[in-house]
């Protein structure tokens, strides 16, 4: 399976070459990461110092795809440097920016952080022998051969840990079965978020011992819940009044900015002093983002513009990462986005800890068992198209009872159902 694997690769590689470079040497994010990945950058010395100093403590590696597998990987790491405070742990990410924000959050809890390699053999066994790790955590994506063969040759177990399987995804892998089947029995455990999850794998031909359902571990994310006089600053830092209503549209993708600019339109007509903020999944697209709000007839401006030159806005939109949390915890009504189109949804659970009315499209696929969740128990809703965007929005910001009890709800289904770190952790002690 490997060789053929390789052979293919090294295909796509060489008739791929004429558009990879360009690529590459055009796009900011991959320019300053291939070298990384390649395996052409040092590594962290924090990596190479501690094998120095203990040969013996080899470290636990943890391994998240982008910014949303490192969210989900926060709680996990701080448990972790918890219960093995005598190991090492050291953290990568794919992208630039998931390894922005380990960065930003992980910096005290983990010894090293780095890019992780790019599936080709010399480069994955270079990483490797560099890093020496005692077990690796991989959190919910990012399964790449090369990689799980070296940790295989080198003994290294390998975890996957919140794991999911959409609908989508097991058609895919089915459609695939000879290579999926044995690339999965490379994990000595897949620790899955729904018995669905753990159904879909057992099909594919993984063991029923290798499965555990753990739940999901993003709902054991601490929220730093920052106080009414940081909240207060940030609402001034926009220009938006204490009376003022916030409409928040989080990770959107091309092509939902036009259908909720559609319903903002007709909602200003009726609520004058409404705000709509935009935090696009991608910071790179802000500029098409403004022009789309612009064409509309709406003022738009950037957060760093609006900061700058203190100017009028309809809709403010985000040109910064790391802040969407922050931004929950002032907004009135939340829609998270990647729904309106097909990709798979966001995660809801971040304006569910805010107690913050829930408003999704129907593609929430990716968070299918917490959308289904927070649905069922009245702390979010589906909507199809501008025109139910407009109708839900109008009966929230009319009815403030309503929008308190769906933010009470969202908030319910957010704390109750914790611990799935704790499970986590157990298959871990048990594989060490």
């Amino acid at each position: 399976m490997l060789f053929l694997y390789n052979i293919l690769l090294a295909a796509g590689i060489t008739m791929g070459l004429p558009l990879i470079i360009p690529l590459v040497l055009t796009t900011d994010k991959r320019r300053k990461t291939v070298l990384h990945r390649l395996g052409l950058m040092p590594l962290p010395n924090a990596i190479s110092q501690n094998r120095s100093r203990k040969p013996d403590n080899r470290p636990i590696w943890i391994h998240a795809l982008s910014v949303g597998e490192v969210l989900s990987a926060v709680p996990l790491v701080k448990e972790l440097k918890s219960c093995f405070k005598h190991h090492n742990i050291v953290f990568s990410a794919s992208t630039k920016t998931g390894f922005e924000i380990a960065n930003n959050l992980l910096k005290e809890n983990v010894d090293a952080i780095f890019f992780f390699p790019y599936d080709l053999p010399i480069s994955v066994k270079h990483i490797a022998a560099k890093v020496e790790p005692d077990i690796v955590i991989i959190v919910e994506s990012d399964i790449w051969p090369n990689f799980l063969f070296e940790m295989k040759r080198r003994n290294v177990p390998v975890i996957l840990v919140n794991a999911r399987l959409s609908r989508r995804s097991y058609f895919g892998y089915k459609l695939f079965l000879f290579f999926s089947k044995r690339l999965f029995l490379f994990f000595s455990k897949i620790c899955v978020q729904s018995s669905e999850d753990a159904r879909r794998f057992s099909l594919l031909g993984i063991p029923p011992g290798r499965i555990t359902i753990t739940g999901n571990i993003k709902f054991d994310q601490q929220y730093d819940f920052a106080g009414q006089e940081e909240l207060n600053k940030l609402r001034q830092s926009l220009l938006i009044k204490p009376s003022q209503k916030i409409l928040l549209a989080g990770s959107t993708h091309y092509g939902e900015e036009a259908i909720l600019l559609d319903a903002f339109s007709r909602l200003k007509k009726k609520y004058p002093d409404l705000i709509l903020i935009i935090v696009p999944r991608n910071p790179d697209r802000t500029g098409s983002v403004c022009r789309i709000c612009k064409s509309e007839g709406l003022f738009a401006v950037t957060m760093t513009e609006l900061e700058e030159k203190k100017t009028r806005q309809d809709v403010i939109v985000v040109d910064r990462i790391g802040i969407l949390k922050m931004l929950y915890a002032i907004v009135d009504i939340a829609f998270v986005g990647g729904s309106l189109v097909k990709c798979g949804g966001h995660n809801p659970l971040e304006p569910a800890a805010f107690s913050r009315p829930i408003i999704f499209g129907p593609d929430m696929s990716d968070f299918a068992d917490i959308s289904d969740m927070l649905i069922s128990t009245g702390g979010a809703v589906s909507v199809q198209d501008a025109e139910s965007i407009y109708n839900i929005v109008s009966e929230l910001l009319t009815d403030n009872q309503k929008a308190g009890e769906m933010g009470s709800m969202a908030f319910k289904t957010f704390n109750a159902n914790k611990g799935a770190v704790e499970k986590t952790l157990n298959v871990i002690e048990d594989i060490m």
